[in-house]
């Protein structure tokens, strides 16, 4: 294979054609001295919690061209999955799940866009490239920040101007270079702190990092075993992740309901009642999650998050959520970048 120069106006179009709402280009690089220090900061402080696949390979993770042999250009997209299905509470008759899980799982659709792309363009998956969408070791609001596509919130979202953060990350590491390339943009959350206020249990720490360890996002899906004490007061009716911050950003105002079908809850899921997850049998999770990005929290682990807002109590020898060890460590993580939005 040949490089050749790719037009970066042919690429944005081939994104806005596969429905993308942003598109970004930037040349590959190892990722900035600072952001990279702060990354391995971060794991050093143990602010990635369990998820050790944050830690391996952490050389590809600081330099794309190692991921990807020949890689020149980053190529980042953002795909809206907003959708406007209320975010209820057992008082309103239905439990929740963050936005970002109730319809098909997102690495599927972005990744299908992705490679028809790379089709239009006339480049062969694997071959002058490759696509991720949260599936490898690669920082994607990092790279969406370099490609100009927004700014890292305080709450470590990426946010687009005039359209919000309910976005759905993916990139194309390709082996040809771009005739332009995009630039950051600054931020512009000035002194805002709305999301921090919003944090039920103070996971950020105001600078666009947070402590894993605090968030419920990661607690109702990666974290395995019990909930630490006080968790279930902060889920409120939300069983599957958390979008508290998100919700009190005021850019997320802007937000629009997504054009894509496959994100928007099934009749079966918007049909469930609280007393039907209280029953749920895992033949009706696996019905309800088949293509799911829930299945990633498994149904023990949904099963525990039901049980915890319908008043089952953690054992008591659970580990409590404002262990000391958390009020002592640290909070100056950058965001989990490979975690869903």
């Amino acid at each position: 294979m040949t490089p050749h120069t790719l037009s970066a106006a042919a690429i944005k179009a081939a994104a806005a054609a596969e429905g993308f709402s942003a598109c970004g280009i930037s040349p590959a690089a190892p990722m900035d001295a600072e952001h990279a220090e702060r990354l391995r900061q971060w794991v050093a402080n143990g602010h990635h919690a369990q998820m050790d696949y944050l830690v391996r390979h952490m050389d590809l993770r600081l330099d794309p061209r190692l991921l990807t042999e020949g890689a020149q250009t980053i190529v980042s997209v953002a795909l809206n999955y907003y959708n406007d299905w209320p975010t209820a509470t057992p008082e309103a008759g239905r439990y929740a799940f963050a936005r970002y899980a109730r319809g098909r799982d997102y690495h599927d659709v972005v990744r299908e866009r992705l490679e028809a792309m790379m089709h239009r363009l006339g480049l062969v998956p694997h071959t002058d490239g490759r696509a991720c969408c949260d599936t490898a070791p690669l920082d994607e609001r990092y790279w969406a920040a370099r490609s100009g596509l927004g700014w890292c919130g305080r709450n470590g979202q990426l946010i687009i101007p005039g359209a919000g953060s309910y976005f759905f990350l993916g990139e194309l590491i390709l082996n040809h270079p771009a005739d332009t390339y995009d630039h950051p943009i600054a931020s512009h959350c000035g002194t805002c702190r709305r999301c921090l206020d919003a944090c039920p249990t103070a996971a950020l720490a105001g600078d666009g990092t947070l402590d894993a360890r605090r968030c419920l996002s990661y607690l109702t899906i990666e974290h395995r075993g019990d909930l630490p004490q006080g968790t279930a007061p902060a889920m409120g009716g939300c069983i599957y992740g958390c979008d508290r911050c998100a919700e009190a950003c005021p850019w997320n105002s802007h937000a629009r309901p997504t054009a894509v079908p496959d994100f928007h809850p099934s009749p079966a899921l918007a049909a469930m009642t609280p007393a039907a997850w209280q029953a749920l049998t895992i033949e009706q999770y696996r019905r309800l999650f088949k293509g799911s990005a829930v299945k990633r929290a498994k149904y023990e682990g949904l099963l525990r998050n039901i049980r915890a807002v319908g008043g089952d109590a953690a054992p008591l020898d659970a580990a409590p959520l404002d262990d000391k060890r958390l009020d002592e460590a640290p909070l100056d993580a950058p965001p989990l970048g490979d975690a869903a939005c």
